[in-house]
């Protein structure tokens, strides 16, 4: 890959990885209700996840959605069932050490597994793949997991540290609840461009 190529593409997974997204509001949210030591697992799935799925993706995955354009449409209807499942356990989740609580963060497979089913992964996967690697072989869609794999980790360490720098204002009930309820809408929110443009 040529430097200019590379500083392009380094440029494209910075745009998409760092805009608001399902990732980046989940992780924020797990920062602020958890913190950054108990959010960690749930940052690598998401840093690492996403481009262990841009290598079968590259690969030839992307060419499923090709030969059976169905499979796009079944992939939406599976991602907005779990976004809203999502949204309603973001919405509704209880302060950690609240009385009878089993809020936890994402483990590291549930954050890699998401990657799956978010409709913005797939369309940053399927645009860089198309923008980057068009070629299709290994080592033009190694670099750009590689890219996204440096890029996606400071992505996803800002999101999170973002939230718990929210986490002494959200020491109050009645706040978190508003938070919580708050990402809840946004996540929906981010999810209607992809889906719907």
């Amino acid at each position: 890959m040529t430097p200019d190529l590379l500083l392009a593409l380094s440029l494209f997974a910075a745009a998409t990885v760092f805009s608001p997204g399902p990732n980046n509001l989940m992780l924020m949210t797990s920062g602020a209700n958890f913190g950054l030591r108990r959010t960690l697992p749930h940052l690598a799935g998401v840093a690492y996840g996403f481009p262990l799925m841009i290598l079968p993706v590259g690969l030839g995955v992307m060419q499923v959605f090709e030969i059976w354009p169905f499979a796009n449409t079944l992939l939406k209807v599976i991602s907005v069932v779990y976004l809203l499942w999502l949204a309603w356990k973001i919405a509704n989740q209880a302060a950690p050490g609240e009385t009878g609580s089993n809020a936890r963060p994402l483990s590291f497979l549930q954050a890699a597994a998401f990657q799956w089913v978010n409709p913005k992964a797939w369309s940053m996967a399927l645009g860089a793949i198309t923008l980057y690697a068009a070629s299709r072989d290994l080592v033009a869609v190694a670099w750009v997991s590689g890219t996204y794999a440096v890029i996606g980790t400071a992505s996803a360490v800002t999101w999170t540290v973002l939230g718990t720098g929210l986490r002494r204002w959200l020491d109050h009930p009645g706040r978190l609840r508003l938070f919580n309820w708050s990402m809840a809408a946004i996540l929906l929110a981010a999810m209607v461009p992809v889906l719907f443009g």
